[in-house]
C-alpha cells in the first residue's frame, strides 16, 4: 500500500502494540526507540502532556532522520484527572484495576507526524472512554495472571482478554485505545502521498 517513492517512514517508539498496527498496512517502516523523558517536570494537563510526549519522541527521532516522515505517540490513561503510568509489576497493576473498578477511564492517544518534504507537523489526540464493569480482586487476579499487561498504561491490553473489565468503550476510532488512531495516521498518510490512493 505504500507509495514506492515516498521518503521512509520512522516510528519514534519501541512498542510492539504501535509497530504491530503499523504492519497492518505498510509494507516497510523503521522503528526507532526515541528515548525521551516521560516525566511530567512541567506539571501540564494530561491532554497537553500527551501532545507534548508525542511530539517529544518524533523531534527526538528527526534529529537523526532528517530525510524520514517521523510518527511520534504517546498515551495516557486517566482516572479522575489522575494520571495511571505503565504499572510495571503486579501490585501496581492490582491496585489500578481495583481503583478502576466501576468506573470510567479516559485513554488520551496523542499522535505527531514530522513531514521531511512540507517540514511541516501534524497533531491530533484520539479520546477513548473505557467504563469498567464492577469487580473485585479475584477477577483482578485472574485477569492479570492471564495477560500480564505490566507494560500497558492503565493495566490491561484490549487485544488481549481485558475486555471481560469492561462494561462499554467509546471512541472514534478503535486502533487507538491499542497505541495509536490509525484511522487518522493513514487519512494524513493518504494526504501527504505516502500511500497509495
Amino acid at each position: 500500500m505504500q507509495n514506492p517513492s515516498a521518503p521512509t517512514i520512522v516510528l519514534a517508539s519501541s512498542s510492539p502494540y504501535r509497530r504491530g498496527l503499523l504492519e497492518r498496512f505498510l509494507d516497510s517502516y523503521e522503528a526507532v526507540a526515541p528515548g525521551v523523558d516521560e516525566s511530567n517536570d512541567q506539571e501540564l494537563p494530561p491532554d497537553e502532556l500527551a501532545t507534548y510526549l508525542a511530539r517529544n519522541k518524533a523531534e527526538a527521532i528527526a534529529i537523526n532522520h532528517r530525510q524520514s516522515l517521523i510518527i511520534g505517540a504517546d498515551q495516557l490513561a486517566v482516572l479522575e484527572d489522575q494520571v495511571l503510568g505503565k504499572p510495571g509489576d503486579h501490585q501496581k497493576a492490582i491496585e489500578q484495576l481495583l481503583a478502576a473498578s466501576g468506573k470510567a477511564v479516559k485513554f488520551l492517544t496523542a499522535v505527531c507526524i514530522l513531514d521531511p518534504i512540507g517540514r511541516a507537523r501534524y497533531e491530533h489526540t484520539d479520546v477513548t472512554t473505557v467504563r469498567f464493569r464492577q469487580f473485585d480482586r479475584r477477577l483482578a487476579e485472574a485477569y492479570l495472571r492471564h495477560d500480564e499487561p505490566y507494560d500497558c498504561a492503565g493495566s490491561f491490553k484490549l487485544e488481549g482478554a481485558g475486555f471481560v473489565l469492561f462494561d462499554s468503550v467509546t471512541s472514534d476510532d478503535p486502533s487507538a485505545l491499542i497505541g495509536l488512531p490509525m484511522i487518522w495516521v493513514a487519512d494524513r498518510l493518504l494526504q501527504l502521498d505516502y500511500l497509495l490512493p
